[in-house]
């Protein structure tokens, strides 16, 4: 523990003082230095960018990514690596899936706040990718030595789950959903806007482990991610409201260009910029 927090430590001072160094016009420091002690921390091993059959296009990958876009905005490095971990569960890339949750995990995000950055996925992308994440996450835990299953985090019952949930809704999108759906044959649309409340926001939304904030700025990295262009723009007014700064909600979209691509991201910019 002593070890992680150590570590933990040392990226954060290491990434404010390199903000810090940019903002006075100290350009000694180059994306390489910064890459190479980003990359060194998230997956505790040498940068070694000269290594492997595709090392020109890893040199490249890894400078932008690590020595580049994680020095764009406001989100610390653990919102940074839980925000790559949806994403790549979002895309089913899962070999690099497991790469970053070792990477989250050896900078200090817990086991309990991955699992539910996972479980945010699921309304949002369906069951079964969000199992192949799950099984991901469950094989890195047992490698690690860190015991399974984790704890239980819910807090409603079956009879308090559309109560607590429609709490939530309600603060953050008021009647929207409800009303969109309403006059869709055989009522059908009322079943759907139930099971919106009751599972998206009653089922998971309570749940301990990750605050609202965090979870709608994970919403955010989801919805970029498969370009969910509508459901996007609800989802920053809900993020602002729960607490996320336009500057945090940027920074996020930043964060999932290099797995997404300029597309997705520059749609989610221009998105912020109308709301």
């Amino acid at each position: 523990m002593k070890k992680i927090c150590a570590v933990v430590l040392s990226v954060l001072m290491f990434q404010a003082n390199f903000a810090l160094a940019f903002n006075k016009g100290d350009r000694k420091m180059t994306r390489e230095d910064v890459c190479k002690k980003n990359y060194e921390v998230l997956f505790n091993s040498e940068w070694k960018p000269n290594e492997g059959l595709n090392s020109e296009f890893m040199d490249i990958l890894q400078k932008y990514i690590f020595g580049e876009v994680f020095t764009v905005g406001k989100i610390d490095i653990k919102t940074r690596e839980m925000l790559t971990v949806v994403s790549l569960s979002c895309q089913q890339t899962l070999p690099q899936l497991k790469s970053h949750i070792n990477a989250a995990l050896n900078i200090g995000v817990k086991p309990v706040e991955l699992r539910e950055a996972i479980y945010q996925c699921a309304p949002f992308i369906g069951f079964p990718k969000t199992l192949n994440a799950i099984s991901v996450l469950s094989e890195v835990l047992k490698e690690r030595n860190i015991d399974v299953p984790l704890e239980k985090t819910a807090t409603v019952s079956e009879d308090t789950r559309f109560e607590k949930g429609n709490e939530i809704q309600q603060k953050l999108y008021g009647s929207e959903i409800r009303e969109d759906m309403k006059g869709i044959e055989k009522n059908i649309g009322d079943d759907v806007s139930r099971f919106l409340t009751e599972f998206c926001f009653g089922d998971i939304y309570t749940r301990k482990g990750l605050d609202i904030k965090t979870r709608e700025l994970i919403a955010i990295g989801i919805l970029v991610t498969n370009n969910n262009t509508q459901q996007l723009k609800s989802h920053i007014k809900g993020a602002i409201k729960a607490g996320n700064s336009k500057e945090e909600i940027a920074s996020a979209i930043v964060q999932c260009l290099p797995y997404v691509g300029f597309p997705n991201a520059l749609n989610a910019l221009r998105i912020l910029k109308e709301v």
